[in-house]
């Protein structure tokens, strides 16, 4: 996704230590979430996420460091922070005794929403979340995708700008999972979010930027490419070309050898910052179906290489300006990178040094 825009943190964690006893959960945890940003929140097990979130939220007291949203300080107007925060704990408790309309009746009363708006913002939550068709419905009776969205309607109540979500598709099915990843999509419209997931291929869909926390300590803030190029040191680019079964001419008559698959190798082997070309793959191609300028031309190939630069500058601009002066037909032209796997697995599994 697009970067958004510096402004005003929406969510500002600076030197954000938490310690029990002789156990430190958290060590100098800093990081930003900008207003209108989704951004993922990574790590493994017992690496510190929730304790991070639960400090976020007022919920818990940290040992050392700030925390500000919207530009209030946590700790000293919590009252105020949490009425610009919709929280999802991993594990919501729910009433399974009410029915789904009356549950968030109830809980907008808790969050001060003003009683002749509470039928409105409830609605309004419902519809967003997709359980209106469940609003008479009891809690305990539903399966666990819609309990989940009715836990996420519930912090939509208040209408906060910040949502923070922790591990909100944790034993959903796939069709449920794709159903929530959706819904977050279309929070994010219009609200800050902070995504705790396992899930990374989602935090590729959805996320501008990632972070993560490995130890109680914060190993990386990026985006999910920046990551990927990052983790290995040079940026490798795909190009694949169409190939004319014979040499062409310019428009001065003179004939050109762009077409030749060693030729084209050995061009891009020439601009600046290259390191390493390997020829991938040649296939043949069908030949055209129209004649040209009277004269049946043969079937010509593809050929695809595979190209390794230094990151100073994005190598693509140069490929680019060489297929259009040798007269390449582009067929894909496309930044390869690590996959937030690869990122995370290598962050998360290094050893103290």
């Amino acid at each position: 996704m697009d970067p958004i825009p510096f402004s005003q943190p929406a969510i500002d964690v600076a030197s954000l230590t938490k310690r029990y006893d002789a156990v430190t959960a958290l060590a100098d945890v800093s990081f930003q979430v900008q207003a209108g940003e989704i951004v993922g929140f990574l790590g493994p097990n017992g690496a510190g996420k929730t304790t991070t979130l639960r400090i976020l939220t007022g919920m818990l007291a940290p040992t050392a460091g700030t925390v500000r949203i919207d530009g209030l300080d946590v700790t000293e107007r919590p009252l105020e922070v949490r009425r610009r925060i919709g929280y999802l704990p991993e594990h919501v408790a729910l009433y399974p005794e009410l029915r789904v309309q009356e549950y968030l009746y109830y809980r907008a009363s808790i969050k001060g929403v003003p009683g002749r708006a509470r039928r409105e913002h409830a609605r309004d939550a419902m519809e967003r979340c997709a359980v209106t068709d469940v609003a008479r419905q009891l809690i305990g009776r539903l399966s666990k995708g819609y309990r989940q969205r009715v836990a996420l309607a519930d912090c939509l109540l208040a209408r906060p700008p910040i949502l923070i979500l922790d591990e909100p598709t944790v034993g959903l099915d796939p069709h449920q999972i794709r159903q929530t990843r959706e819904l977050i999509k279309a929070l994010g419209r219009s609200a800050t979010i902070l995504l705790s997931t396992h899930i990374l291929p989602e935090v590729e869909m959805l996320c501008h930027r990632v972070a993560i926390i490995d130890k109680g300590r914060i190993v990386a803030v990026d985006t999910p490419a920046q990551l990927g190029q990052r983790l290995r040191g040079t940026q490798i680019v795909r190009v694949e070309l169409r190939l004319p079964a014979a040499p062409t001419a310019n428009a001065m008559g003179v004939a050109q050898a762009g077409g030749d698959d060693t030729v084209i190798e050995s061009a891009l082997r020439e601009l600046p910052g290259v390191a390493r070309v390997t020829a991938q793959r040649r296939e043949d191609l069908p030949a055209p179906s129209q004649a040209d300028g009277g004269q049946a031309r043969q079937a010509g190939g593809a050929a695809a290489f595979e190209v390794e630069a230094d990151q100073q500058h994005d190598i693509r601009e140069a490929i680019f300006r060489l297929a259009v002066e040798r007269r390449w037909a582009l067929r894909e032209l496309s930044q390869q990178r690590a996959s937030l796997e690869e990122v995370f697995i290598h962050l998360t599994t290094r050893e103290d040094t």
